[in-house]
């Protein structure tokens, strides 16, 4: 009896061992054994340049900037350590006494809510397996975060830790959290920057500073705290920390500005090189792109937008909070604990509002929004644009109520009395894209209002009508086939009743006729009719070759309509081909890459500026003076502002469909596209002059600047040689005499008039009369 019982226990402890090995091999499979986690290294990804050979970008497999452990600050790793794992020195891996606070927790609680785990924990979870929150899960991070321990140092598993940890709006790694938070390298950050950024990591969404000033304070606070419990800093230093003015950097001018950039440049890499080669290869992409001027597009556009957004009418709170207005505006602080300037934009939340003024709390700070500074808001419209109230003497008390959530610009930051201006998040879209003339290089690329609600890069992709932005390429084409800036061409009512067209009367946008204009004055103030006539007398087929020339890509449609842009393009093949008037004929293929080299460093791929003279020189110095006219008297007017000489065209499509202004300097080329993704009208009156060119007018200002070099900034359009000058009469485009007006013209050699005006002058000018924003 005593023999079978003792068989029974063997068998008993047979059969336990036997299901227990089975379980481990089971729960172990798939976790990386030591040779795998000695061996990790982060894949070397490809590397992006600036036009001043700075990093401003790296395609990768793994995100983030790796960052050796001795170039991260102490009190950076003591923050850390103190707010994640208390006991990370003394522990071997696990921290037994976390995890029965967890399991007591979960118990309780009837459901596994993740508590207890130690950095290492975490470590194993981040780099080899799922984010399941299941036993089976937990019990292999268990067994991994053994094996991490028992072969790397702690020093190496905290490195790895800090360069894998998720810090929210796209930062992965302590490296690229400091960039996008404070605009500053790790090594830079100072006590109070730590605390904030070790507090991210519990839950990067909530405790962001961008998203919720209030809690990451909260947050950053807790850490000190604990800072000073493990006794790495004093009660004093707490407190100089925690009032310590953040400077927070801009998530939208900082590390993310040249997203778009970045997406063109990917496609390339990636249908050149292979997916593997761009994240694993080592590849270092040296670009023109200067990032001065793309901050300044970021800033252009955006602002633009607004501008243009706000016109639309106002969308109403973006939500509503149940609030205690009385309570917040106790807990007010009197100074802001993060650096704020004019020109900002914030989540505000509204505590009171009367007919002329409301209190908005926005990152811990109480200013006051005006009615005399909220008048756009009249409108109220919804998704869509359609209009679903007007008033017609605003009160505030009309649009807002108390716990709306609403975005605020900062007007003025007074400590006693900050103003705030009523915004909203804009629902059109539009793009900016600049270039060099002489080189191609692509200095500047926005493809949208924001990357991170939009990637599609309309810069490149986005095929629009180019409206009466078209208007110059025709005008030029009629240069090489006998016209001058001085031809007259009647303006006057057109049918054209059969044919392809059917039965068509264009007219002109202000539905007046001038009679005889010359091409000069009918480009500066976009006359339809006139663009129309000189199309038919030019030829369709040779503007269109002309076009292809100039590096349009089409398809053309091949009829009169041309002539007012019905040819869709993108903003990138505008700016191009404007660029062959700057560079004197001669067309530079856009180029977004200076040369490639491998891990290595050997060159596998350089592009150098490479031309052809696709027009005469006198053919784009007389495209070009006309252009200066639509600045200096026309449609281009605001691009006088920048009081070099600058050429340009505003365009405008049907509906106001699409708003374009595409120009240059001797220096720079840019376009300017503006317009909803969804085709809808822009709204009466947004014309090219007044939806575009403001944005055109605010980047290009900072752009020259960005050159540092004043005789290239200032440089003005060359006359090359086979260009004369002569007086004419502008009302006939004849040769001028005493008995006329008079003004100086530009001709090709031997095509200027060989006969005299017979008109005598009246004094008068059709220029006093004409609307400056109709196109």
């Amino acid at each position: 009896m005593q023999r079978v019982l003792i068989l029974s226990l063997v068998f008993v402890l047979i059969f336990i061992g036997g299901i227990a090995a089975g379980s481990y091999l089971a729960l172990t499979r798939g976790v990386p054994q030591i040779e795998e986690i000695k061996s990790y290294k982060p894949a070397s990804g490809t590397k992006i340049y600036a036009d001043d050979d700075t990093v401003i970008g790296e395609f990768k497999e793994e995100k983030g900037i790796y960052t050796p452990l001795r170039k991260i600050p102490k009190n950076l790793l003591n923050a850390v350590i103190a707010t994640e794992d208390a006991r990370y020195w003394s522990h071997k891996g696990i921290d037994y006494i976390a995890i029965a606070r967890a399991f007591l927790k979960d118990t309780i609680s009837l459901r596994i809510k993740e508590g207890g785990s130690t950095i290492t924990q975490q470590l194993a979870k981040l780099l080899f397996l799922a984010p399941e929150k299941t036993l089976q899960r937990k019990i292999r991070e268990v067994i991994l975060a053994f094996r991490l321990e028992k072969n790397l140092s702690k020093d190496e598993i905290l490195e790895l830790y800090l360069n894998r940890i998720y810090f929210g709006h796209g930062a992965y790694g302590i490296e690229m959290a400091a960039k996008t938070y404070f605009g500053t390298s790790i090594q830079d950050i100072n006590l109070s920057e730590a605390a904030l950024l070790a507090g991210i990591i519990k839950a990067p969404t909530t405790y962001s500073p961008y998203n919720n000033l209030e809690k990451a304070k909260e947050r950053q606070y807790v850490v000190l705290k604990r800072m000073e419990d493990a006794g790495y800093i004093s009660e004093k230093e707490i407190k100089g920390a925690y009032e310590k003015p953040l400077y927070l950097s801009s998530l939208r001018y900082g590390y993310e500005a040249p997203s778009y950039f970045f997406e063109y440049i990917r496609k390339y890499l990636e249908d050149k090189f292979g997916i593997e080669a761009v994240y694993k290869g080592g590849l270092r992409v040296y670009t023109p792109l200067n990032m001065k001027m793309q901050i300044a597009a970021i800033r252009a556009l955006q602002s633009g937008l607004r501008d243009v957004d706000k016109r639309q009418g106002f969308r109403g709170p973006a939500a509503h909070k149940d609030i205690d207005p009385e309570e917040m505006l106790k807990e007010n602080e009197p100074l802001p604990k993060v650096l704020m300037n004019p020109g900002d934009i914030l989540t505000g939340i509204v505590l009171k509002v009367s007919a002329d003024e409301a209190q908005v709390n926005a990152r811990g700070i109480t200013g006051k929004i005006f009615l005399s500074d909220s008048l756009w808001a009249g409108r109220l419209i919804d998704a869509k644009g359609k209009i679903i109230r007007e008033f017609k003497n605003l009160r505030l008390t009309d649009i807002l109520k108390t716990g709306d959530i609403i975005k605020v610009r900062i007007k003025t930051l007074q400590v006693k009395a900050p103003v705030f201006l009523l915004e909203q998040e804009p629902v059109v879209e539009g793009a900016l894209v600049a270039m060099e003339p002489s080189t191609g290089h692509i200095k500047a690329m926005a493809g949208g209002y924001d990357f991170m609600r939009s990637e599609f890069n309309r810069a490149v992709l986005a095929k629009r009508q180019a409206g009466s932005a078209f208007k110059p390429i025709i005008y030029a084409a009629s240069m090489d086939k006998g016209f001058n800036p001085a031809s007259i061409i009647i303006d006057e009512p057109v049918s054209y009743p059969s044919g392809q067209l059917g039965d068509w009367q264009p007219e002109n946008y202000d539905h007046e006729y001038w009679g005889a204009t010359r091409l000069r004055e009918a480009l500066a103030y976009s006359r339809n009719i006139v663009t129309i006539r000189l199309l038919e007398k030019t030829g369709v087929g040779n503007v269109i070759e002309f076009a292809k020339n100039l590096g349009f890509q089409g398809p053309f449609p091949e009829d009169l309509t041309l002539a007012l842009g019905s040819l869709s393009v993108s903003p990138l093949e505008m700016t191009s081909a404007f660029s062959v008037f700057a560079n004197e004929g001669v067309r530079m293929k856009p180029l977004a890459i200076k040369y490639i080299t491998d891990s290595g460093g050997e060159v596998i791929e350089e592009n150098k500026p490479e031309g052809s003279e696709v027009i005469s020189p006198q053919t784009a110095f007389l495209a070009t003076s006309m252009l200066e006219d639509v600045v200096r008297h026309g449609t281009g007017w605001r691009a006088k502002a920048l009081q070099v000489p600058v050429a340009g065209k505003t365009g405008t499509t049907n509906e106001y469909r699409d708003a374009w202004f595409v120009g240059y300097t001797p220096a720079l080329s840019a376009s300017v596209w503006v317009g909803f993704d969804d085709m809808r009208p822009l709204g009466h009156g947004e014309t090219g002059a007044r939806a575009a060119s403001p944005a055109w007018v605010s980047f290009m200002k900072d752009a020259l600047f960005a050159l540092g070099n004043e005789d290239t900034a200032g440089e003005t359009f060359r006359i090359p040689d086979g260009i004369i000058t002569a007086e004419i009469d502008p009302a006939t485009g004849l040769l001028a005499t005493n008995k006329t007006d008079r003004m100086t013209e530009f001709f090709k050699q031997g095509t200027a008039p060989k006969t005299y005006s017979k008109q005598v002058s009246t004094g008068t000018k059709k220029e006093e009369k004409k609307n400056l924003d109709l196109d």
